[in-house]
């Protein structure tokens, strides 16, 4: 499975997030791509440990069996799925600051490999190892870039 702390995975993300662009077409969802960019760049934080959001009582319940299924195979992220008020975008954002901003979050979670990773739990999922937070960054952020066609 494709993870971020692949170089040639990152590498491959990072061109993905430069070729967004203010034209590229939402195919589902509200976000518009500097609101993805910025949820994207928010849930990278978390991977790194930069922020600590308490756990969600129903991810208590229901993550552990959601994260069995997101993370079992390479199977693409679903379309239109649940997000925590957290990750919420809604004021307008500088897609340009928003693209660099998570290239550089993704560039800094991959050159720092799983030692530089959280050990705190998602805040749904619950507790990950340093290899199941990096594959499911790359989803996560591979299903927003799918979202905009690149």
């Amino acid at each position: 499975m494709k993870n971020l702390f692949e170089a040639a995975t990152a590498k491959e993300v990072k061109d993905r997030i430069a070729r967004l662009g203010p034209n590229s077409q939402r195919q589902w969802g509200k976000m518009t791509p500097a609101q993805a960019m910025a949820h994207c760049s928010v849930a990278m934080e978390w991977a790194l440990g930069d922020s600590n959001p308490g756990r969600m009582f129903v991810g208590r319940i229901f993550g552990p069996i959601a994260k069995s299924q997101v993370l079992k195979d390479e199977k693409p992220m679903g379309k239109n799925m649940p997000t925590a008020k957290a990750l919420v975008m809604k004021d307008d954002h500088n897609l340009s600051k928003e693209c660099q901003r998570l290239a550089g979050l993704v560039e800094r979670f991959s050159a720092g490999g799983p030692q530089k990773c959280t050990r705190n739990p998602h805040t749904f999922f619950g507790p990950l190892t340093p290899e199941e937070w990096a594959a499911l960054m790359y989803k996560h952020v591979d299903h927003h870039l799918r979202q905009f066609g690149v």
